[in-house]
């Protein structure tokens, strides 16, 4: 049995990567999605072990010591990370895996499952990702202020990916990062 794809889909916080994976999941139900791991507080209806595995920073810290994660990466003076089995599970049997994380945590990914498929969600433009994060209305100014700066470094990252996609539309969004998974399935490895 061949062994699924694990598909990574990263870019910049603001950027959309929660509303167009979710979107991505309900068109394509065979995509298993990683839930991650975070030392964040939950945002308004994001529930534990649906939108993140809500942890102390004790329970992070341990899962790192015991070898519990793919990656993790602190971000904005949170812990995120991926568990390591449900994903190396998935892949065993057969089917695809999508991770929505961080771009540190993408780089970590890469080092260590380089067969991945590296998918950068970038916004039209750097005015709209300020309006989409401003539009959370979770923020404060300074914290929207680091969010852009981070932003415009992560995106000089873009060169370290397979893909890049522009969170434009929605739908337009997913169906191009359909495409791809469609394509990768019909490659040839060598």
């Amino acid at each position: 049995m061949a062994k699924g794809l694990l598909i990574v889909l990263s870019g910049p916080s603001g950027v959309g990567k929660g509303t167009v994976c979710s979107a991505l999941r309900q068109k394509m139900p065979g995509l298993t999605y990683s839930v991650s791991a975070t030392t964040r507080l939950p945002r308004q209806g994001e529930e534990h072990g649906v939108n993140y595995f809500f942890k102390s920073k004790d329970q992070f810290l341990s899962m790192i010591e015991n070898d519990q994660l793919l990656e993790h990466a602190e971000y904005v003076g949170n812990y995120y990370g991926t568990p390591r089995d449900f994903v190396e599970e998935t892949l065993e049997k057969g089917q695809d895996i999508i991770l929505e994380i961080e771009v540190q945590g993408a780089l970590k990914v890469k080092e260590k499952f380089p067969e991945g498929i590296f998918i950068f969600l970038t916004p039209p433009s750097l005015e709209e990702l300020k309006d989409r994060i401003t539009g959370r209305g979770t923020e404060t100014q300074a914290t929207i202020d680091h969010r852009m700066s981070v932003a415009v470094d992560e995106i000089n990252l873009l060169k370290h990916y397979d893909y890049a996609v522009v969170n434009d539309e929605i739908d337009l969004a997913c169906k191009r990062i359909e495409s791809i998974i469609i394509a990768e399935h019909c490659k040839v490895r060598s």
